[in-house]
C-alpha cells in the first residue's frame, strides 16, 4: 500500500504539510509558495488543525531561512528566479483554486446526503476531526483510496477530486527528458502539454 501510496503522490505532486515538515528545509521556490499557501491556511484554520501554531511558526522560520539564503541581497537575485518565482506562483493559484472547488463539491453532497465531515472521515478511516480538515484544506494529501471512495460515495468524477495539472517544474523535467531521449519525431508543447508524433 505505501508503494501505490506513494506512487500517487509522486504523480499528482500535490502538496503535503507534513513532509516538508519533516525535510525541515524549503529546497524550491515551488516549496516556497506552498509553504507559504501552508501557512495562512494554518492561521486562517487554526481552530480545527491541532498543532496549526506550532506547525506554522516552524513554516515561517523556513520560509525566512529561504528567503534569507536567496531573496535578501537583490543584487544576486537573477532573471531566472524571477521567472521561477512567478510560475511557482502560479501553479499554486491554481492548486489552490483546486482544492477549494474540491472541498466546496465534497461538502455539497455531504451536505445532501446529510453527513458532516468528521462523520465522512469515519467512513474514510480517519478518526481525528483535525486531520479531515487538513485533508478537505489541501495541507496534507488525500490518498488514492481515500479518492477513490469519495468518488464512488459521493459520485463524483475522479477529475473534480485528482489535479491533474502537471506543474511547470515537472513539465520542465518531462521537457528535458525528451531533449536527452534526441528524437526528433517527439515535440513537446509545454502550453497544451501535449506530446506529439
Amino acid at each position: 500500500m505505501a508503494f501505490r501510496k506513494k506512487n500517487y503522490k509522486e504523480m499528482n505532486q500535490e502538496f503535503d504539510l507534513n513532509e516538508l515538515l519533516q525535510k525541515g528545509k524549503i529546497t524550491s521556490e515551488l516549496e516556497l509558495q506552498r509553504a507559504t499557501m501552508a501557512q495562512r491556511k494554518l492561521r486562517l484554520y487554526s481552530n480545527e488543525i491541532e498543532n496549526s501554531e506550532s506547525k506554522r511558526q516552524r513554516l515561517v522560520d523556513m520560509i525566512e531561512q529561504y528567503e534569507s539564503k536567496y531573496w535578501s541581497d537583490h543584487n544576486k537575485v537573477t532573471d531566472q528566479q524571477v521567472i521561477e518565482s512567478d510560475e511557482a506562483e502560479e501553479s499554486v493559484l491554481k492548486e489552490i483554486n483546486f482544492i477549494d472547488s474540491r472541498k466546496k463539491l465534497i461538502r455539497s453532497r455531504l451536505k445532501k446526503l446529510g453527513i458532516n465531515q468528521q462523520e465522512f472521515g469515519i467512513i474514510l478511516g480517519h478518526t481525528s476531526k483535525s486531520y479531515m480538515s487538513e485533508l478537505m484544506n489541501g495541507v496534507v494529501p488525500f490518498t488514492l483510496k481515500d479518492l477513490i471512495v469519495i468518488s464512488k460515495l459521493l459520485k463524483i468524477k475522479l477529475d473534480k477530486l485528482i489535479p491533474i495539472e502537471i506543474n511547470t517544474y515537472e513539465k520542465i523535467k518531462i521537457e528535458k527528458s525528451i531533449e536527452k531521449l534526441n528524437h526528433p519525431q517527439l515535440k513537446f508543447d509545454r502550453e497544451k502539454f501535449s506530446i506529439s508524433v
